[in-house]
């Protein structure tokens, strides 16, 4: 059941405005801080001027002290506002971009929900660096206002003591961020390209790191790291050109600030000197010239990294705003349940049909390993119901009808190469921490040899890909983790093919008795699996050829004979 993707698009222009709309309140409060914070560092050389001039003309003690304590207080309302402004902002930026790592990394993965063309590594990228970067606007924006706070205030102030040094300061920075403006377009653009390139020899090595060992097995690692290295070069001289260009970015914003610093510095002088403005106003508009390069500095900067934002923004749309392959269903599949494929065409199957009753424990010998490989797929989810022929059903109910978080929980599919993750062997059986059946799961898929053999028992670290465990003890602790789901259908797909030929049979016996009851269909050339099902039926040319019990078939198909005996 599938229908056409009406949602609307959202481009990275819509996310910004989201992240901009979530965080007003943090936002309002970090302007004021900042533009408070932006203030204080203004009023000290204004006040400076002011001290100068009353202390020139009094001269008195008292002003002396009423002037330090006023200079106090703009020092202590600088500190704590900075202080407190920043905090509320990187929250509110830290608290955003985690939710949208956690946006792309849902949509990531659900890649039956979603068409991305993307590979795992570059949705990675996005999920981190891209996210971080667009969830920079909800400072960057207060950052922005509150140093054209500052630019203000100090054209004011000069303007107060001569509207020429104002009107410099406002044309000067008009000009100055007119300039920049153009240059972050092309930084915008050279920051997606070098975003992306740094995603694609990241997908690359994540690739490469998945398919070491069968690389070296046939001699094939030398040329995959050529392709790497040749991702990697482009990638690294796509980020030159963008240091390039940030660099000549930085280089034209200090030049031009300078510009502008000398230019309010000398025009203040010929003033004083031509007797236009006082001493005290001198000072002022001296100290003003320097601290303007400041605020006028992070104003500057401001457009770049608006546009780096909106580019890595447009990146995380390719994940958000692609279309939905199929619509999925919201019923709820009945408790315990049988599973039945009905005519199936796809792939390698042709026309697959056959029923799996509740609780009974059915065997596939799939005569080739692609026909497997589909089923799996369809049952996984990993395929939309719209993508082949044929009706799956579970619990009587069709596939597509039943919502994919609902048909995960009462369905589970434990793929060939079921990945292992850095924790311990307890969190890899047990990821929610909530199952009652880790003890038992150990037992039936022969782990207890691991677990003894370590001090630390079952919270023995394990490292990332399970690479300080042996092919053999990784597979069982794949199969213990998918019979600690304990689901109400359980698929899997050659579970035994790691391990030597005693402790598979141990295994299959141990799969029967603990899913006694349970329903459970197993992909599977294993005798010993074969043997311990209740049934076997026989996936060739893709279609099911054969029915009957493991010794039956032994005894009267000769092909079956030759396909499963070792």
């Amino acid at each position: 059941m599938t229908t056409p993707d009406t949602q609307r698009p959202r481009p990275g222009s819509d996310i910004l405005r989201t992240a901009l709309r979530r965080n007003v309140g943090a936002m309002v409060w970090g302007t004021v801080l900042m533009g408070l914070y932006q203030a204080g560092e203004t009023a000290f050389p204004i006040a400076l001027g002011l001290i100068v001039e009353h202390t020139l003309q009094s001269r008195s003690l008292g002003s002396l002290a009423l002037s330090i304590g006023a200079l106090a207080v703009i020092i202590t309302t600088v500190s704590l506002s900075w202080r407190f402004g920043m905090r509320v902002l990187q929250k509110a930026n830290t608290t955003e971009a985690h939710r949208w790592r956690v946006r792309v990394a849902e949509c990531g993965l659900q890649p039956v929900a979603r068409d991305v063309d993307l590979k795992s590594g570059e949705v990675l990228t996005i999920a981190t660096e891209d996210a971080d970067q667009t969830a920079d606007i909800i400072e960057v924006v207060p950052l922005l206002i509150s140093s054209l706070v500052a630019v203000l205030v100090a054209a004011v102030a000069l303007g107060l003591a001569d509207i020429r040094l104002g009107l410099l300061v406002i044309v000067g920075t008009v000009a100055i961020l007119s300039i920049l403006s153009v240059m972050s377009k092309r930084i915008g653009a050279s920051t997606q390209e070098q975003q992306a390139r740094v995603a694609r020899a990241g997908a690359k090595v994540a690739d490469l790191i998945i398919g070491l060992r069968p690389l070296h097995g046939f001699g094939g690692n030398h040329a995959a790291f050529r392709s790497y290295r040749k991702v990697s070069t482009e990638a690294k001289h796509q980020s030159i050109t963008v240091a390039k260009v940030n660099g000549v970015y930085a280089g034209t914003a200090l030049a031009l600030n300078a510009v502008l610093a000398v230019a309010v510095t000398l025009t203040a002088g010929w003033l004083a000197f031509d007797g236009q403005v006082t001493i005290g106003e001198l000072v002022m508009a001296v100290g003003l010239a320097q601290f303007i390069m400041e605020p006028l500095k992070l104003f500057s900067e401001m457009p770049k990294y608006v546009m780096i934002a909106r580019a890595s923004a447009e990146r995380m749309a390719l994940v958000l705003s692609a279309p939905q392959v199929a619509t999925p269903g919201t019923q709820l599949p009945a408790a315990g349940g049988d599973l039945e494929i009905d005519c199936v065409r796809f792939g390698s199957l042709r026309k697959v049909k056959f029923r799996v009753s509740a609780g009974e424990f059915v065997a596939i010998a799939a005569y080739q390993p692609r026909a497997a490989a589909d089923l799996a797929s369809i049952l996984a989810l990993n395929v939309p119901p719209d993508s082949y022929e044929g009706v799956v059903r579970v619990s009587g109910q069709e596939l597509a009808d039943l919502s994919i978080e609902a048909v995960r929980e009462h369905l589970l599919v434990n793929p060939y190469d079921g990945e292992i993750f850095a924790g311990t062997l307890r969190t890899n059986i047990d990821p929610s921490g909530t199952s009652r059946m880790v003890p038992e799961a150990v037992e039936a898929s022969m782990l207890t040899d691991v677990v003894a053999l370590h001090r630390e028992g079952l919270d023995y670290s394990v490292r990332d890909r399970g690479a300080n465990l042996s092919g053999g003890q990784r597979q069982r602790l794949s199969l213990a983790r998918a019979l600690a789901a304990d689901s109400d259908v359980l698929v899997l797909r050659d579970p035994t093919t790691a391990v030597d030929a005693v402790t598979e049979q141990l295994i299959a016996r141990n799969i029967a008795k603990l899913r006694r009851g349970r329903t459970t269909l197993v992909l599977t050339s294993s005798p010993a699996l074969l043997d311990a099902a209740d049934r076997v039926l026989v996936l060739n040319e893709g279609v099911i050829t054969a029915e009957d019990t493991h010794r039956n078939l032994l005894a009267k198909d000769e092909a079956y004979c030759s396909a499963v005996a070792r």
